[in-house]
């Protein structure tokens, strides 16, 4: 079997090096910039060196159609992103499903492993590759839903060492297909009964996350209005042996802040109205706003005026440690502090600040600390760069400090999530 793995993010690059490292694998995206870093050995994200890009020494790179025409295996790992209704956006699924169906012929296999709700492989996908290539499913064709499991930023749960589930359109697809994930899967494989179980699988796992942070979230808002110290508390209720160890903070990224959403748009479309997952995802999509009105009572408290305030924060990716600012909750804050009439900057040494600028519009980012003070400071991202720095630092002498993350030690901060 030959691979094309279409899309080559944080997900389909290190899958497309490991099954390189074995087989015939082709690389495409349609970012043609992307294509050519790779070609040099440079990934952007962070997330292979050149030296483990050159380890795939079967893997190549294209941003050209034609190139991929004889491959007879394709996996899809495009982004599954939201609207601005929090409706699933299938744009790049299904301009990936037009782009393979148009090289597509008999015998081959296409793999998702974008998330998406259950059923979105066979009642959305099949049909674009079936209209692009002229060719019936299960008769010409097959398919198979792999869910990803990439930690971006995660040095040691890397895509080979996570167990991988598998599944296929029949019986003998998913034998074929299970068997293709075990030859780079370390950790071994799970074969699904079906597609629309492994979709589900994937739906729920970051709704569980979701769930689970959305409820410590909400004990943070009930101890901060007692007056009780919320990790204070966690770690004492961290003493029981089967506590989960969640913490609060910003749910933001390209999974648990998003996949919710496939899940809860399919339960609508069948007539039911989730209302735990729903309840969760309210609760964690107005944490933002929160930390910023602890932040501005801090402000108001130290006697500062908040018009025209300067505010710093920390980190302005979703998750420490590596640079993926997609759908970063950081800039709720941001945005929120500026309604207030704060002037806001970052500091982060992880983010490309153009990428931020076409993301979110014009931040004034530092890549290194900056020398000037400022009336407040919000600890929202626990880069391993900022362990060491003094908070007290960056701020004026009677400057306000809020810890999202619980990076600082409690006699240097203000208030802390």
């Amino acid at each position: 079997m030959k691979i094309a793995l279409i899309g080559l993010g944080y997900v389909g690059l290190p899958l497309a090096a490991e099954f390189g490292k074995k087989r015939e694998t082709i690389g495409f995206d349609v970012n043609q910039k992307r294509i050519s870093e790779l070609k040099e050995g440079f990934d952007r994200t962070l997330e292979l060196t050149k030296e483990q890009l050159k380890a795939a020494s079967k893997l190549t790179f294209t941003s050209s159609i034609e190139e991929i025409r004889s491959a007879n295996v394709f996996i899809v790992c495009v982004p599954t992103p939201i609207d601005a209704h929090k409706k699933p956006d299938l744009t790049p699924l299904i301009k990936a499903s037009q782009t393979v169906g148009g090289v597509l012929k008999t015998g081959d296999i296409v793999v998702y492993e974008s998330t998406v709700y259950p059923g979105c492989t066979e009642e959305e996908c099949v049909p674009v590759l079936e209209k692009q290539s002229g060719l019936t499913f299960n008769v010409d064709f097959f398919c198979g839903y792999s869910p990803e499991r990439i930690n971006p930023g995660d040095k040691e749960h890397t895509v080979g060492k996570i167990r991988k589930v598998t599944s296929g359109s029949l019986p003998h697809i998913a034998d074929k297909v299970d068997s293709l994930y075990k030859e780079i899967i370390e950790a071994g494989t799970y074969k699904a009964s079906s597609i629309k179980v492994a979709e589900a699988a994937k739906a729920i796992e970051n709704s569980q996350r979701d769930i689970n942070i959305a409820f410590i979230n909400e004990l943070a808002l009930i101890f901060g209005r007692l007056g009780i110290d919320t990790l204070e508390v966690l770690e004492a209720a961290g003493t029981k042996w089967n506590f989960l160890p969640f913490r609060p903070g910003l749910v933001g990224g390209h999974c648990i802040g998003v996949d919710p959403y496939y899940l809860t748009y399919k339960a609508e479309s069948v007539g039911y109205h989730p209302q735990v997952i729903l309840s969760g995802r309210r609760i964690n999509d107005g944490m933002g706003a929160y930390v910023a009105a602890q932040t501005i009572k801090l402000l108001i408290k130290k006697g500062s005026s908040v018009r025209g305030a300067k505010a710093l924060i920390l980190g302005i990716t979703f998750k420490e440690n590596c640079p993926d600012i997609r759908n970063s909750r950081v800039i709720d804050i941001v945005r929120e502090l500026e309604e207030f009439g704060v002037s806001v900057s970052a500091f982060d040494p992880w983010a490309d600040a153009e990428e931020v600028k076409r993301e979110y519009g014009d931040l004034n980012i530092f890549k290194t600390a900056p020398s000037e003070k400022f009336d407040a400071l919000v600890v929202a991202v626990a880069h391993r760069e900022f362990k060491t720095i003094d908070p007290r630092s960056l701020v004026k002498p009677n400057g306000a400090i809020y810890d999202v993350k619980g990076l600082c030690d409690r006699s240097q901060i203000d208030g802390r999530l």
